[in-house]
C-alpha cells in the first residue's frame, strides 16, 4: 500500500531546537545554555504543589482548563472568553495557523522563531521573509509589505536576536494590518523577562480584532517540561480555537502548575534582576574574547556573532560540559552565530572561561 498525503506534509521538515535532548550521548552534568528558560527555573511553590497532586494523574484533565483560565483572567486582565490554554505555546501556533491561515500570504521577519514558518507551510501558505537583524531600523519598509487578507508574525522580544519593538511601533503594524484585513500574531513568550520596560500589546486587543497575543509559562516560570502556554485574542478567535483544540491536551499537572506559577510575581521580579545584572556581565566579558561579538538584547538570551564555525564551537564547548544553541538553521542566519541563555552567575562564569579557552 502506497500512502499518499498532501505535498505540504510530504515536504515538511520538523524544526530543530535546542535543549539537552538535541544532542546525542547526553551527559546529565551538562549546563544547558541552549534553552531560553528563565535563570531561576521552577518556583519552589510549584515544586511543592506538584509533589502533593500526583494522585490526580489518574484523572482526566479539565478539557477547558477552567480554573487556570479563571486565574489567568486576573493575571492578564481579560475574561475567559478571550483566553485559550495550550500544550505549550507551540500547540497554539499550529492551531492558529490551521484555523485561520490556510493558503494565505504571510510576512515573517528573519531571523526569528522557526515554528512560524513550519506551521504556515503545513497549511500551504505563501511566505515572504523580511531579512533584518533589527526590525526597528527597517520598520517603514516592513509595514509597506504587510499582505492583504494575510498574517504578520512578530516575536517580541525577538528570538534569537533579543531585539524588542516598542508598543508604538507595534501599533503602527497592527493599524496598517487592520486596514488590510490582515492578522497580526504577536509572540510575547519572553516579554515577562524584559527587565527595563513593558512593551506588551495586550491592551490593544480590546481595540483590534485582528490581533492575537501568545504567552508562555515555559520561559517565565521554568515549566518547559510540563508544557503550558496561553493566547489572548478576540472572543470570536478564541471560540474557533477552542473548537479545534485537541481534547485533554493540557494535562492535570500543567494546569495546577500554571495556577500556582502565575501567583508568584516575586519569582519574575527576581529573575529580571538577575537577567539585568548578568546580561551586562556576559556582554562585557564575551565582547572581550577574540572572535566573539554580542548583539544587544532586551531579554534573557544573547545572540553572538562568531568568527569560528558555530557547529565546531558547540562541539568544543560540550567537552567543557556546556551546551549552547548553534544558530545555523535559523532562516536569515548562518554558521557564524550562536545563542546563549542568561543563567546564574556561577554558570555564566563557567561559560566565559570555556569560551576563553576555545577562542
Amino acid at each position: 500500500m502506497k500512502i499518499r498525503t498532501k505535498n505540504a506534509i510530504t515536504n515538511h521538515n520538523p524544526v530543530i531546537h535546542g535543549g539537552k535532548f538535541s544532542i546525542s550521548n547526553l551527559d546529565p552534568d551538562i549546563i544547558d545554555f541552549s534553552s531560553n528558560v528563565g535563570p531561576l527555573g521552577i518556583p519552589v511553590s510549584v515544586k511543592q504543589i506538584l509533589k502533593k497532586i500526583l494522585d490526580k494523574m489518574t484523572l482526566y484533565p479539565d478539557l477547558d482548563s477552567t480554573s487556570l483560565r479563571s486565574d489567568l483572567k486576573k493575571y492578564v486582565g481579560f475574561p475567559e472568553s478571550n483566553l485559550i490554554v495550550g500544550n505549550g505555546a507551540i500547540e497554539i501556533i499550529y492551531n492558529f495557523c490551521s484555523a485561520f491561515l490556510a493558503k494565505k500570504r504571510i510576512l515573517i521577519p528573519a531571523p526569528t522563531f522557526s515554528e512560524y514558518e513550519s506551521a504556515t507551510k503545513l497549511v500551504d501558505c505563501k511566505i515572504e521573509f523580511f531579512k533584518t537583524m533589527n526590525l526597528s531600523e527597517n520598520l517603514d519598509l516592513f509595514i509597506s509589505k504587510i499582505p492583504t487578507n494575510g498574517c504578520v508574525f512578530i516575536c517580541n522580544p525577538n528570538n534569537p536576536t533579543g531585539n524588542i519593538l516598542s508598543k508604538k511601533q507595534l501599533k503602527q503594524i497592527i493599524l496598517t494590518a487592520n486596514k488590510k484585513s490582515c492578522f497580526v500574531f504577536v509572540d510575547e513568550c519572553f516579554i515577562e523577562l524584559v527587565p527595563k520596560s513593558n512593551e506588551s500589546v495586550l491592551p490593544l486587543i480590546k481595540n483590534f480584532d485582528n490581533l492575537f497575543v501568545l504567552r508562555s509559562l515555559t520561559k517565565s516560570f521554568g515549566l518547559a517540561g510540563i508544557r503550558i502556554g496561553y493566547g489572548i485574542g478576540s472572543k470570536q478567535m478564541i471560540k474557533i480555537l477552542q473548537k479545534i483544540k485537541i481534547p485533554w491536551s493540557v494535562n492535570v499537572l500543567a494546569q495546577e502548575a500554571g495556577i500556582i506559577a502565575i501567583k508568584n510575581k516575586s519569582h519574575l521580579k527576581k529573575s529580571k534582576l538577575i537577567i539585568q545584572k548578568e546580561y551586562l556581565f556576559l556582554k562585557n566579558k564575551i565582547n572581550n574574547i577574540e572572535g566573539f561579538e554580542c548583539h544587544e538584547s532586551s531579554t534573557n538570551f544573547i545572540l553572538i556573532k562568531t568568527k569560528q564555525n558555530s557547529t565546531k564551537i558547540q562541539k568544543q564547548l560540550l567537552k567543557h560540559k556546556i551546551l549552547i544553541r548553534d544558530c545555523r538553521n535559523f532562516h536569515g542566519l548562518n554558521n557564524n552565530h550562536i545563542r546563549i541563555a542568561i543563567k546564574s552567575h556561577k554558570d555564566n562564569l563557567k561559560l566565559v572561561k570555556a569560551l576563553e579557552i576555545i577562542s
